[in-house]
């Protein structure tokens, strides 16, 4: 007699019993940068105002050790907070990521309530019927667009929901919609052109023009893209012909009905409605704007947020939702990421920790002490890999490009590395580690969204992290005798 299938529950405890959830990943990583802080020494680079930067940057040669403010148990309690805001002055630091989100799952759950994505995925489905697998390099073009003009991270979430059932009704699963996001908008960081807050913040700190080095990493976007792209259409066909090859198998039935919501079948007979026509016509605006917003306007965060408030509004009045179901579809969407954006305070936590425990500067000044005397080739894989370190810990890049490039920048002088090399390692090093970077909002709260495990998200990407590292590699080492 065969054993009766396992209830989604049941799915959902196994795969949780595997693995810690990233809320606890997150916990212990600050409690092990709390450990460090009573293990390395607190030190300081003195900091002067770079206007073209328009922040402080550490002064080459300045470190100096300081009195030490080791981290302890209230420290580590209280850095959840003080991920979101700081306890003492309430200066913020991650709360408007984190509302973000709130709004962006509120905005997404008055658009279920029309109906007009499901309906409109069902659609699409039906018309890209035998041709679906153009989707995966089409779109990772589009967010690696994204990624190396204006460094598109954090507003990639408010895509998952959207597109990751669409992979799965054509047959993929919730990896391939997590990776057609998270690795586009990744490739895209790596190979920065115009990006301002990697390319731009690092040549300005390097003090070189931006442009320097513009051919090299155009080289690398365009070659990363092409192995990024072949890589996760290999899997979503693979994953296509037998659903048992995913790295989320056990999931599959549970993702299903999450994500299709039991309307996986429906898919011939759908036909969308003028109202609902109208209501994606807003929706498709809506990121338009954001991008516009974002890309040439200064937009952050609460301007985002204001941006998918008035648009969830405009489309309720348009659905004819009324008061009730509108401002109810709003909470329910903004309940469903609220997981995500408590991430957020975690991962911001661990940075809150290192910067209190003034151990950053000193992690600095040991890879400077590092690097000297150097011949070329090993000097720049040396940098990568530092900056590759260093990430794990300042997964900002425009963070890690201020602490970092006003340092390690001139250094490449004296081993005769044009900065415009040391700034390309440093930002393909950054963008590689925020793949899977557990520090990283991104990366944690996409997983979140997508219902993926980190643990089965590292199943996925280790081949091809291992690929593109070579891949990078070998750039570098040709930009050396360029």
């Amino acid at each position: 007699m065969n054993a009766p299938e396992p209830s989604l529950k049941t799915q959902h405890k196994d795969l949780a019993s595997r693995f810690p959830t990233a809320y606890t990943i997150l916990f212990l990583l600050i409690i092990f940068v709390a450990a460090l802080t009573w293990v390395i020494p607190a030190g300081k680079y003195e900091r002067i105002m770079n206007e073209s930067v328009g922040r402080e940057v550490a002064v080459p040669g300045t470190y100096q050790q300081v009195e030490a403010n080791p981290q302890g148990f209230v420290d580590v309690m209280l850095a959840p907070t003080a991920g979101f805001y700081d306890p003492d002055s309430y200066a913020a630091n991650a709360i408007d990521v984190a509302l973000f989100v709130l709004f962006l799952g509120g905005f997404l759950g008055v658009m279920n309530a029309t109906g007009a994505i499901d309906t409109g995925i069902r659609s699409a489905m039906r018309h890209l019927k035998g041709h679906e697998i153009w989707m995966i390099p089409i779109l990772m073009t589009l967010f690696a667009l994204g990624g190396t003009t204006y460094g598109m991270a954090e507003e990639t979430l408010a895509f998952y929901a959207i597109l990751i059932p669409v992979m799965i009704a054509a047959g993929y699963d919730a990896v391939t919609g997590v990776a057609t996001i998270l690795i586009g908008a990744g490739i895209g960081v790596i190979g920065s052109t115009i990006n301002p807050f990697a390319t731009v913040i690092a040549a300005n700190a390097a003090d070189i023009p931006f442009t320097d080095g513009l051919m090299l990493r155009l080289v690398m976007l365009v070659g990363g893209l092409i192995i990024c792209a072949a890589y996760v259409m290999r899997y979503a066909k693979r994953v296509q012909a037998d659903p048992s090859r995913s790295v989320v198998a056990k999931q599959r039935e549970a993702h299903r009905q999450v994500f299709l919501q039991g309307h996986e079948d429906d898919f011939k007979d759908t036909r969308l409605t003028r109202t609902q026509m109208l209501v994606l016509v807003i929706f498709a605006l809506t990121f338009i704007v954001m991008i516009w917003g974002v890309s040439s306007q200064g937009w952050w965060m609460a301007s985002m947020g204001a941006l998918f408030l008035g648009s969830a509004i405009v489309i309720g009045i348009l659905a004819r939702l009324g008061e009730k179901q509108l401002t109810g579809s709003f909470v329910d969407g903004a309940r469903d990421l609220l997981g995500v954006a408590l991430v957020v305070g975690l991962a911001r936590g661990i940075v809150v920790i290192m910067e209190q425990g003034m151990i950053a500067d000193t992690i600095l000044h040991s890879a400077e002490s590092s690097l000297g005397g150097l011949p070329q080739l090993a000097f720049i894989h040396v940098m990568f890999w530092i900056e590759a370190g260093m990430s794990l810990f300042v997964p900002s890049s425009s963070g890690l490009a201020v602490l970092s490039m006003p340092i390690l920048a001139p250094l490449g002088d004296f081993a005769s590395v044009g900065r415009d090399l040391v700034v390309t390692a440093y930002q393909a090093a950054n963008g590689l580690v925020n793949l899977i970077n557990p520090t990283f909002a991104v990366v944690i709260g996409g997983l979140a969204i997508g219902r993926v495990s980190y643990d089965r998200w590292l199943v996925f990407i280790w081949p091809l992290l291992l690929i593109l590292t070579l891949f990078v590699s070998l750039i570098l080492s040709i930009g050396v005798f360029l």
